[in-house]
């Protein structure tokens, strides 16, 4: 679980996060959902420790963030960024390497090759293993840094918007794989996404965020509803079935 407590972060007089309280559960996908500017790419990255706790504070199964070494967090969690820099001429099969950096500090052993292998076949990167980043589209970088995070072999996976740049055959794929790592790999994945229909039929846990503020946090079949798509956004929407899913219309 991810426990996050009082946590409130300021950009100069402009504030980013106001006094966020909630609990990410284990072994489930978790979206943070909401409009341009209501700080889910800020939380993502408290979580991760990529920027400094102001006020508050974050545990993660129980490690403080606050006071548990940068190794041992390497082993906890993963994450993808929104806008990674990375060397261009740097091959996906070299990149997906690193993500084996906390298990073997590069010297690469038989399970880390195993490992990098099964992450090129889970995310469609085979034939693309020996290219260079600046060979391939956006969508395929994307995935690449996905996979990297799933051979870091963490317990939680940390993505913002990892649906970016993606098409709709990898973004439902994508999705697909997410699902079977939290179903049976006993994986936690918090992920900012901007199509709340992605978040109803995937995640099984939903944040709501707006100018800063906690809106609502809980199962997404709980809270995912009309009335608080509404204050979240200031749309309309209306649900739809689509096969045994309950999806959102806007008008």
């Amino acid at each position: 679980m991810i426990n996050i407590s009082n946590v409130s972060h300021q950009i100069g007089t402009s504030v980013i996060l106001d006094d966020i309280c909630l609990e990410i559960p284990s072994n489930g996908i978790t979206a943070i959902i909401g409009p341009n500017g209501a700080g889910k790419s800020t939380l993502v990255n408290l979580i991760a420790r990529q920027a400094a706790l102001q006020n508050g504070r974050i545990a993660i199964d129980d490690l403080d963030l606050s006071s548990t070494a940068t190794e041992a967090l390497a082993l906890k969690m993963a994450l993808v960024s929104q806008s990674v820099g990375v060397a261009s001429r740097i091959r996906v099969k070299e990149l997906i390497a690193f993500g084996r950096w906390p298990h073997n500090k590069g010297v690469l052993r038989e399970t880390d090759k195993n490992v990098i292998n099964l992450a090129l076949e889970r995310f469609d990167l085979v034939e693309l293993q020996n290219r260079f980043l600046d060979q391939i589209s956006g969508g395929q970088r994307q995935r690449a840094f996905i996979a990297m995070a799933f051979a870091q072999e963490t317990d939680w996976m940390l993505l913002d918007e990892p649906l970016n740049n993606l098409d709709m055959f990898h973004a439902r794929a994508l999705m697909q794989e997410l699902r079977s790592l939290t179903d049976h790999g006993n994986k936690g994945i918090v992920m900012v996404i901007h199509d709340v229909n992605y978040a109803a039929r995937w995640s099984d846990n939903c944040i709501g965020l707006q100018s800063g503020k906690l809106i609502f946090s809980g199962p997404t079949n709980e809270v995912l509803t009309p009335k608080n798509i509404k204050d979240l956004f200031k749309i309309e929407v209306s649900r739809v079935s689509c096969g045994s899913q309950q999806l959102f219309d806007h008008y």
